[in-house]
């Protein structure tokens, strides 16, 4: 099968679904039905790299569809969480405020789990046949938890380092030689504050490296194990800690104020959720041109970024709209792009038709950009129940949450 006429049996096969109840409307009525709709997305809006790329969806939904996108920012994604919550315990089954939610993890698991979702909805998407489901099965599964449609993907990450070449020629090769950094290094070292995402991921990383058997971070917690399986953890972060920047005693809020720690050579070795991260930030001429990327031996965490819609979302055709611009060639390209963004994409970039993969080919990754191949192997994310037990201990151990 070709690849025009692969994505055409996909379009197909997606309008067929649409017709017979998968949304109880065709995609023609789907789009006519959002004209004039305001979609409220809560997103994460602590990068300005971001908020300018929704930004720029938004701009293409009202010149595609009419289609107006409010960026709703949020320090935390349980904040829109919440409000759904608040939302259904009130009653307020429709004409809910939040549209689409940026979401993942632990945050996906408590609102599947609750019934505060819309769907599914995602593999009924035009866009949905472009999705590389078989090559990155981090789009159909989160934090273990198999996705069903009930999210649609729109970005891949992976954790990577950062480093100076000028201050640091050789980085540590592995979680033992980054201890023996740490320890050896006093304050050029540290992680944002738990339970912010990529603080998390560290102290994940850190327990998959550590742990007698990772596989169980696949499994729920096990309360008769869990304190014998964490214990390499916190022993772990116990040695580091007063060897961290300011001697532990403050953390970075987030990856922004971790990456400007680097950038004004504080710290020695940063971390980031997105490859591309540095060399958009060289480009940007806010990180100099001396800094690269290393990942650990054995791989670090990876994982994709999803959308998803409430149950009771007052713009749930807009919505719908919005999650299929989100898997536009054209879109998913500029968000690789460095000089934008620098996530990797969710598509299938050997199968799109020419002018679509052509936009890819285009792309030049930037000096710091790790090829897939230097990337190695995407460590997948433990169960949400990892997440929330390992947090709230760190909390206990180190300090209150911001």
């Amino acid at each position: 099968m070709t690849q025009l006429s692969r994505r055409q049996f996909g379009l197909a096969a997606a309008f067929a679904l649409m017709a017979t109840g998968a949304f109880a409307q065709t995609w023609d009525q789907i789009v006519a039905s959002a004209q004039g709709q305001t979609v409220y997305w809560h997103a994460w809006g602590g990068d300005p790299k971001i908020n300018d790329f929704i930004a720029h969806v938004g701009v293409q939904a009202q010149a595609r569809y009419g289609v107006t996108l409010e960026h709703v920012k949020l320090a935390s994604t349980s904040d829109a969480v919440a409000r759904v919550l608040a939302e259904r315990d009130a009653g307020q089954t429709t004409g809910g405020a939040v549209d689409l939610i940026w979401i993942n993890g632990e945050n996906f698991a408590a609102m599947k789990a609750q019934g505060l979702l819309h769907g599914p909805f995602a593999t009924d998407l035009p866009n949905w046949p472009l999705v590389d489901a078989a090559g990155k099965p981090a789009v159909v599964t989160d934090f273990t938890l198999p996705t069903e449609g009930y999210e649609s993907p729109w970005a891949m990450a992976q954790l990577v380092f950062e480093y100076d070449t000028a201050r640091l020629p050789a980085p540590p090769a592995d979680l033992a030689a980054l201890k023996v950094f740490i320890l050896s290094n006093p304050g050029r070292f540290t992680y944002p504050q738990p339970p912010d995402y990529l603080g998390m991921t560290f102290l994940k990383q850190v327990l998959h490296g550590v742990m007698a058997d990772p596989a169980l971070l696949q499994n729920p917690v096990n309360p008769d194990s869990y304190e014998a399986d964490t214990a390499p953890l916190w022993a772990f972060l116990d040695e580091i800690h007063p060897s961290l920047w300011r001697s532990g005693q403050a953390f970075p809020a987030n990856e922004p104020a971790l990456g400007q720690l680097l950038a004004d050579a504080e710290i020695d070795i940063a971390f980031a959720f997105n490859p591309g991260r540095a060399s958009a930030e060289i480009l940007a001429g806010t990180l100099p041109d001396t800094v690269r990327t290393f990942v650990l031996a054995g791989g670090t965490i990876g994982n994709a970024s999803f959308v998803a819609i409430p149950f009771n979302a007052a713009n749930r055709e807009g919505a719908l709209v919005i999650a299929n611009l989100l898997l536009d060639p054209e879109i998913q390209a500029r968000a690789q792009d460095p000089a934008i963004l620098g996530f990797q994409t969710v598509l299938d970039v050997s199968a799109l038709e020419a002018k679509d993969k052509a936009r890819f080919d285009a792309l030049t990754l930037g000096p710091a950009t790790l090829s897939p191949a230097e990337l190695g192997p995407t460590l997948l994310e433990p169960h949400a129940s990892w997440v929330a037990r390992i947090g709230e201990d760190w909390v206990r151990r180190y300090g209150t949450a911001p």
